[in-house]
């Protein structure tokens, strides 16, 4: 282990010191920050819209309390108050852009139907705002009746419906963000770390075209270098994923509203991190056996360029998943290896009771195969990166496991 340790610190330093790392590491949560605040920066050069001219006619003498209301709800009208003919404000609302007329008379009274024209160019939140006028309407209607006051008020009091869906096992006010926002960050580190991982393959190809192994295995067992690798480069995409916390997460609480720290810093996160780290050390194996195949990564086979699609098996997942994630195929998906550690991130960021029987049963399936990749994957390390002249066919590497 020691000698593993030794490779992994190496592994480390190579890396974090190497200039395309660091110009990526920096880049990519700047882009991040570029793009989240290009729409604000856009809209800051558009200038505020104009208020609409609305035409009034006000039959019921009821303007003044009604836009003394529409005042309170923060809506900018250009109002005028009209007694020309009807024909020709129509007229002038059909012939003019961000225009409107509003008929106040009785049979908005009667009906409780109040009249609206609109110019065609006016925007879809004047429609939302004009349904505002209903309530100090109603209120109107309501005192030409001569009621009491406590009358008045029962009448005028809106209805609502207060919906609650029921489920067995469901805590009830559970907020779906505290299990969303830690499912995002833990995908977030898979993901950063297991293209991390994709290194590790590039790493045992290059030492072995450079013949580099040879030199090295005569220090350490072909094992040592493997693990070694593997840890090296999980500390490498870990310092990374870090290094972007530290930059991205300031900025989104000086520039959101959103209280991100408090859906992120919870237990959850730390389990969505563990499932994480056990899908990197399960194609980080696979990575390494596969590398030390390669005599040059630049004459990859299908077979081995095959091996780079593993890691996005869980996409296959993701509508059945999404549509139901106690379903049938999602227990398949979080069964399987391959697609466990994602198909588990996106089921328990959703579901608001989790399985845990469930999980433990996929995560000793994720465990095993993890252990066996670690000892497959050691014996075609140990073979395949002294190894020269060819690369690896699936038949020979299927031999090699025999050994």
């Amino acid at each position: 282990m020691r000698n593993s340790m030794k490779v992994a610190k190496w592994e480390f330093k190579k890396n974090v010191k190497n200039k395309s790392f660091i110009i990526s590491l920096l880049i990519t949560p700047l882009m991040f920050i570029l793009f989240y605040s290009f729409p604000t920066l856009l809209d800051s050069f558009e200038s505020e819209p104009e208020a609409p001219t609305v035409y009034i006619q006000d039959d019921l003498q009821i303007w003044e309390s009604v836009g003394a209301f529409v005042e309170t709800q923060g809506i900018e009208w250009d109002t005028e108050i009209t007694s020309e003919n009807q024909e020709t404000i129509l007229d002038e609302v059909r012939d003019n852009e961000n225009t409107a007329y509003i008929v106040f008379d009785e049979q908005a009274l009667e009906e409780g139907l109040l009249k609206v024209y609109s110019n065609e160019s006016m925007e879809g939140e004047f429609s939302q705002e004009v349904n505002i006028l209903l309530q100090p309407l109603q209120q109107f209607r309501i005192s030409q009746l001569n009621l009491s006051d406590e009358e008045a008020a029962y009448i005028a009091r809106d209805l609502s419906i207060n919906q609650t869906e029921m489920s067995q096992n469901t805590e009830e006010g559970t907020d779906p963000l505290t299990r969303l926002v830690p499912g995002i960050f833990g995908g977030v580190i898979l993901f950063s770390i297991v293209m991390t991982g994709m290194m590790v393959f590039q790493s045992a190809s290059q030492e072995k075209k450079e013949k580099v192994a040879e030199i090295i295995l005569s220090s350490l067992m072909p094992t040592e270098l493997m693990q070694g690798k593997i840890i090296g480069y999980f500390a490498v995409g870990m310092s990374q994923v870090l290094v972007w916390v530290i930059i991205i997460l300031p900025f989104l609480l000086w520039n959101s509203d959103f209280p991100i720290a408090d859906y992120l810093f919870v237990p959850e996160t730390l389990f969505f991190v563990f499932i994480s780290i056990l899908g990197y050390l399960l194609f980080a194996a696979i990575f390494a056996g596969i590398g030390a195949t390669f005599e040059d990564v630049d004459t990859t086979s299908n077979f081995q360029g095959f091996v780079f699609m593993l890691p996005f098996v869980p996409l296959l997942f993701i509508g059945p998943v999404l549509s139901d994630p106690s379903g049938i195929i999602a227990q398949i998906g979080t069964y399987f290896p391959l697609s466990s550690p994602g198909v588990l991130l996106m089921r328990l960021s959703m579901l608001d009771s989790w399985p845990w029987i469930e999980i433990g049963i996929s995560l000793a399936i994720l465990a095993a195969s993890i252990w066996i990749c670690m000892k497959l994957a050691g014996k075609i390390f140990s073979i395949g990166i002294l190894i020269y002249g060819k690369n690896a066919s699936p038949k020979e590497i299927i031999k090699w496991l025999k050994y």
